[in-house]
């Protein structure tokens, strides 16, 4: 690849995209990237991201900012992301399997200039430009000839695979302030408009900078890639790997429904997923007995993980590694993390879901009450964290910073509320996740845990996926439960009488619901709107 004497940067300057160019350099052709049926060597990979690193510098905006990358699971996208941030812009990932409306409203909010198209992604470019007001550079490097583009959209300027600029134009980008933006990535919001969490270089490069170290990266790691872009753990598995020459594993969507084959097959040694994965994995009966005996580590994050999970992994995975990770976008993929042992853990967990353990180096904790008043060793509450993780807030939306980004009572530092309830520790024990302060709700006058419903259920069931919903919405309240069991079994005919033997009679469910399958979103982690939405057409 181009710029084979390495990247002149500075210590403090590290930006995200600094350790693959150091890859680049020391092993050119190892392979960086496995998608769509092929691997590209980091001289490959290197070479299509420069291409589009110096396209946008020549075209795009200046000085750099933001630029988006519109794509699914293939190589463009990957070489997108690099290419932006080469770029010396931010990137801002949008997926073409999302509603166009979605789509459109993130580019519009993310005031992009810049759009980096794959193939897939083409079909649904008309959609996306039709209500565009300023003249944008779409950049196509799946697109042989543009001309029917530009000819329908004359305002627009489009750069297809020909019109690229050569590699050897790349030019590294100035040092910028450490609080630029290596990314921004759209979550729900409460008001149904997607919030952008704008994440700077120095926030990920905290990240990386102790996580290579705690599992000892080397280019022989071949990594997982089993989310989309605009979730926040593909940041892990990308610059994770490239950050030490490792290969990134990137499945099709046909072999995510099979992820135990693709785990073989792809001779993976580092498997991270949500905790939903191996609910499905367990349910098709694919954990047999050292069925992956080529893992070192396991990883997960995004949900509770159940401890039934993690045993029936470790059977699975015996020599590997297992770590349970916690953090939300506006803290940078992951900031606290416990490590599975198979005598101590199962007593320190709680509602027999897995401790979310310590934070890491620098960040900090406060378990608050609902004044932001820290709780005392052992009681509940709210977690707040701060930090060098700790994002730039919400982009261009001071209100939602302000509400979520505080200053509690006795402290001068800003902290994020998590809006996640866990127990203080007392002593060194670890911190234990009890639930979403918004899964909380009221029936019939009195507070429910729908977590504390959801651990009896699967303990009784001995089902891992679980899901306990509020039903139906009764003026701010709900007239009970319904849970939703991912088996193929029916239930237990006295499960409920069961239940009720555990739980006082307002928790228990009106009624469950056995399937096969339970709804996900697209980040993998299961969809409880969906749910809802399936009751209201009149499930059960």
């Amino acid at each position: 690849m181009s710029a084979s004497s390495g990247p002149s940067i500075r210590p403090l300057d590290r930006p995200t995209w600094s350790g693959f160019l150091c890859s680049a350099d020391r092993f050119p052709e190892r392979p960086a990237l496995m998608v769509e049926g092929r691997e590209f060597s980091y001289r490959e990979l290197g070479d299509r991201a420069m291409r589009i690193a110096a396209t946008i510098q020549r075209h795009g905006d200046c000085p750099p900012q933001l630029a988006a990358v519109f794509g699914y699971r293939t190589a463009a996208a990957f070489s997108g992301v690099l290419g932006v941030l080469l770029s010396g812009n931010g990137y801002v990932p949008l997926n073409p399997t999302f509603p166009i409306e979605r789509t459109r409203a993130m580019f519009e909010r993310s005031e992009c200039a810049t759009l980096i198209v794959d193939a897939r992604a083409l079909a649904q470019l008309d959609a996306l430009l039709d209500s565009m007001r300023q003249p944008i550079v779409v950049i196509a490097p799946d697109l042989d000839d543009a001309r029917v583009l530009r000819d329908r959209w004359p305002r627009h300027r489009f750069i297809d695979a020909g019109t690229l600029e050569l590699a050897s134009s790349w030019r590294e980008p100035p040092s910028s302030s450490p609080d630029a933006v290596s990314y921004l990535l759209f979550t729900s919001g409460s008001t149904g408009t997607p919030k952008g969490v704008a994440v700077a270089h120095r926030n990920v490069r905290a990240f990386l900078d102790y996580m290579v170290e705690r599992y000892g990266i080397t280019e022989h790691d071949r990594l997982s890639q089993m989310f989309d872009m605009t979730f926040d753990l593909s940041v892990f598995d990308m610059f994770m790997a490239w950050e030490r020459g490792a290969s990134v594993c990137c499945p099709s969507q046909k072999t995510l429904i099979k992820p135990d084959r693709f785990i073989i097959d792809q001779k993976l040694t580092v498997w991270f997923s949500v905790p939903s994965s191996v609910a499905l994995l367990k349910n098709l009966g694919a954990l047999k007995p050292d069925r992956f005996p080529g893992l070192r580590l396991s990883l997960f994050c995004g949900e509770p993980l159940p401890v039934s999970s993690v045993q029936s992994w470790a059977q699975a995975a015996p020599n590997s590694i297992i770590e349970n990770l916690y953090g939300p976008t506006e803290l940078t993929i992951a900031c606290t993390l416990y490590r599975w042992d198979s005598q101590r853990s199962p007593a320190e967990s709680e509602m027999s879901i897995v401790p979310i353990g310590a934070a890491y180096p620098g960040m900090k904790t406060l378990v608050v009450d609902g004044h932001l008043k820290e709780v005392p060793p052992g009681a509940e509450g709210e977690l707040l964290m701060a930090g060098p993780q700790m994002s730039l807030g919400y982009w261009r939306d001071s209100a939602k910073t302000a509400d979520a980004f505080v200053i509690p009572q006795g402290h001068r530092e800003v902290y994020y509320r998590t809006g996640d309830r866990v127990r203080r520790p007392i002593g060194d024990a670890p911190l234990t996740h009890l639930g979403r302060v918004d899964f909380q709700v009221k029936v019939l006058g009195h507070r429910v845990e729908l977590g504390e419903i959801e651990a009896v259920v699967r303990e009784l069931v001995g089902a891992d996926g679980v899901v306990a919903v509020g039903w139906p919405p009764r003026d701010g309240s709900y007239g009970g439960i319904h849970v939703f069991v991912e088996t193929d079994q029916s239930p237990p005919a006295d499960l409920r009488s069961a239940i009720a033997g555990r739980l006082p009679e307002y928790m228990v469910p009106k009624q469950i619901h056995c399937l096969s399958r339970l709804p996900r979103n697209p980040n993998g982690k299961f969809d409880r709107k969906a749910m809802t939405e399936m009751l209201a057409g009149g499930l059960g």
